[in-house]
């Protein structure tokens, strides 16, 4: 049960009555009501503006509705008073037997307590990390993929039909570093000297056993071939063994996603031509000149005609173009594609979370897909800020591994994933995060890991102590749910049972605005209560 909506449906119901008798008028608007908890806790526990939103509507003082709908509050067996506060605000504390039922709830509904269905089986899709095959994976996309994974299962809890997905983007300029990089590997397992990595290159170790892979696959056969002939060849292999690696990488931190869309397909089967052409067909795209970009000076600076889309109609500040002088398609053009093969594919919603570097990016895709969809379909994009590891407030060095940065494995191999997961969603995803080795291990209040893994054991460490201390006892679930409930009455024990209650209208929350990182605030909070109520118990 979400405490709040319930009680919103209470309200109402009192509402009803009072039209019904004349009290208010008939066919008010309900839809501004709000009933949440109180700013200040000392004023009970479900508080609503309901009087003050319909004042104006009623024509009548909020204080005189307020009064009026006391009794009928009131009526509710599990609501102990009703207060009127200032102009016509309401508060309403509810009797310990509310707080103890929703015990048994918890005990009976097990982890599918806070499920619902305020998605309604809408479609959505979640699209994640999608970082270039080029490597391993960093520890910035360790953000990004907790934050989109963590995100999607919170979707997918309150009744949304979540597709998590990977853009791979296996085309353009880095592809080609990549297969020339796994070139010289492939050189270098074939047993030629290869010195020292070139400028532009790929020097990461990583590449070595991609070396291997191709020599066991062409032999010498491309040793001393122009490139022409191996460089497509290439860039499938070495992009396909990285998304291999990409893989695992995820999987070692428990992100497992349902689609994997290569951006490389689309360049060969149309895909971004049929998208601009239907950009085309709404009257979203002309043949113009763009200004020069700011700080460009006049010789350095070629108009030239170009096919361009209609941003600044969609709320973008300049029109874009979707085509470079050699004609090929910009990497907005294929982008374009990619969002357009997910509204075909049923996603009015769709989401997307990128790096912070992307910031500048984000008006202009919001634009196209507003306009690809003619105002069906909507589009978040949410952006992780940088993580900044150190250890001991030293920052990490590099890997050699990776070449010039630490790895996602580096950092779930030291940690486990669940610290590494926990951890990234300390912070609102827009705000940097430090992220120090030691510190993330320490066992004290000020690492929250610990501390809300310090309440999970005393948890355990109850159960375990109850069962020595009495032989029969039965602890499982469905036995404590038969107990008697009417014993929990130390206002530690109600404010666990508040704070637990809190949890669907918090998962809801969280889900609705797209901020994960509220359910680690949560379990710390919940930890807090229990971690004073043990020390009650132990005074």
């Amino acid at each position: 049960m979400n405490v709040f909506t319930h009680f919103r449906s209470v309200v109402e119901a009192v509402l009803s009555d009072l039209s019904a008798k004349g009290i208010l008028p008939e066919g008010l608007d309900l839809s501004n009501i709000a009933v949440e908890p109180p700013r200040d806790p000392s004023h009970g526990d479900i508080a609503t503006n309901a009087a003050m939103v319909l004042a104006k509507q009623a024509r009548m003082k909020p204080r005189d509705i307020a009064e009026a709908m006391v009794a009928g509050l009131e009526a509710e067996n599990t609501v102990a008073t009703v207060d009127v506060a200032g102009p016509g605000f309401i508060n309403m504390t509810l009797d310990n037997s509310f707080w103890q039922a929703r015990v048994r709830e918890v005990l009976e509904a097990g982890t599918n307590y806070g499920c619902s269905n305020v998605g309604a089986g809408e479609k959505v899709n979640v699209e994640y990390v999608s970082a270039n095959p080029t490597g391993p994976m960093h520890v910035g996309h360790v953000r990004g993929a907790v934050f989109g994974d963590a995100l999607s299962n919170l979707l997918i809890k309150v009744g949304y039909d979540v597709t998590k997905e990977y853009y791979i983007n296996d085309a353009g300029s880095q592809i080609d570093t990549l297969a020339r990089s796994s070139h010289l590997r492939y050189q270098e397992a074939c047993g030629r000297t290869i010195g020292e990595i070139p400028e532009g290159f790929y020097p990461g170790e990583y590449l070595k056993p991609v070396g291997e892979m191709l020599k066991d696959k062409y032999g010498d056969k491309f040793l001393d071939a122009d490139e022409s002939e191996w460089l497509d060849l290439f860039k499938v292999d070495a992009s396909d063994a990285m998304m291999v690696l990409i893989r695992e990488d995820l999987k070692a931190l428990g992100v497992e996603q349902d689609i994997f869309f290569s951006e490389r397909k689309m360049h060969s089967d149309g895909s971004i031509d049929a998208a601009v052409a239907a950009l085309d067909a709404l009257g979203h795209l002309y043949e113009g000149v763009l200004e020069p970009p700011k700080g460009k000076l006049p010789d350095d600076w070629e108009p030239r005609p170009q096919t361009l889309f209609k941003a600044t109609d969609f709320g973008d500040d300049v029109d874009r173009a979707l085509k470079k002088s050699d004609g090929s398609y910009t990497y907005f053009g294929a982008d374009i594609a990619y969002h357009f093969n997910k509204y075909e594919r049923g996603f009015n919603h769709q989401i997307d979370i990128w790096g912070a570097d992307h910031g500048g990016y984000v008006k202009r895709m919001k634009a196209a897909v507003t306009a690809m969809s003619d105002g069906k379909a909507d589009l978040d994009v949410r952006l992780c800020q940088l993580v900044k590891l150190s250890r001991n407030g030293e920052p990490v060095k590099m890997s050699k591994r990776s070449g010039n940065f630490i790895t996602l494995r580096e950092v779930v191999d030291e940690v486990g994933k669940d610290v590494a997961r926990f951890i990234m969603l300390t912070r609102k995803n827009d705000a940097p995060l430090d992220f120090d080795f030691a510190k993330v291990m320490e066992q004290s209040k000020d690492n929250p890991v610990f501390y809300v893994q310090y309440a999970h054991a005393r948890v355990h460490s109850v159960m375990k102590k109850a069962v020595e201390a009495f032989a029969d006892i039965e602890t499982s679930d469905a036995a404590l749910a038969d107990a008697d409930m009417s014993l929990l009455i130390n206002p530690s024990e109600i404010a666990i049972m508040r704070a637990i209650a809190s949890w669907p209208r918090m998962v809801e929350g969280a889900a609705e605005a797209h901020e994960p990182h509220r359910i680690s605030f949560f379990l710390y909070d919940l930890s807090s209560e229990f971690h004073t109520f043990w020390n009650k118990g132990n005074d």
